[in-house]
């Protein structure tokens, strides 16, 4: 089967815009995990990421000249304040994540970047939401991974908000 690579790009002030999602998409949470791990290492380093900011992957979103390219996974905005998504506003992504730059992550740690990916399910057809969370220092070390299957979104902040965005 073909890898997976994420490439990320930024802005002119050099930071992260978002990620290129090369050769195909992740199959399942496993995948997506291994997805958030490598934006989360991003995150950790320093300046890359200046506020807490929501990622949305849309596959239709920029037209990029590379042949091998599935997915932009781009920066939707930040997750408070008045420049953020509204409720409902990010129409049917495949994933939405959020990365928290080190000392901003739900609980505030110095040294840790952290990160939520969100898989929007289906769950009246039994498809359940799964959920991952990771944290990583700025030497790529990861310091925490969960994974969860079949997650309210009420059970965690940052899911609550990825799905808020997502809600219909």
């Amino acid at each position: 089967m073909t890898s997976i690579e994420l490439s990320p790009f930024h802005r002119r002030d050099l930071t992260l815009a978002g990620f290129l999602l090369h050769n195909r998409w992740p199959a399942d949470l496993r995948e997506w995990t291994q997805v958030l791990t490598l934006a989360v290492r991003v995150a950790a380093v320093p300046g890359l990421v200046r506020c807490s900011e929501l990622f949305a992957t849309d596959d239709e979103a920029v037209e990029v000249p590379k042949p091998d390219v599935v997915a932009v996974v781009s920066d939707a905005g930040p997750a408070v304040g008045e420049d953020s998504p509204e409720p409902g506003s990010l129409s049917a992504p495949h994933a939405v994540m959020v990365l928290h730059p080190p000392g901003q992550g739900p609980p505030a740690e110095e040294e840790m970047a952290a990160g939520c990916l969100f898989l929007p399910g289906l769950p009246d057809l039994g498809m359940g939401h799964q959920a991952c969370w990771i944290k990583a220092d700025s030497q790529g070390n990861l310091g925490q991974l969960l994974v969860a299957q079949d997650v309210d979104p009420v059970s965690d902040p940052d899911v609550a908000v990825l799905a808020t965005l997502v809600a219909a």
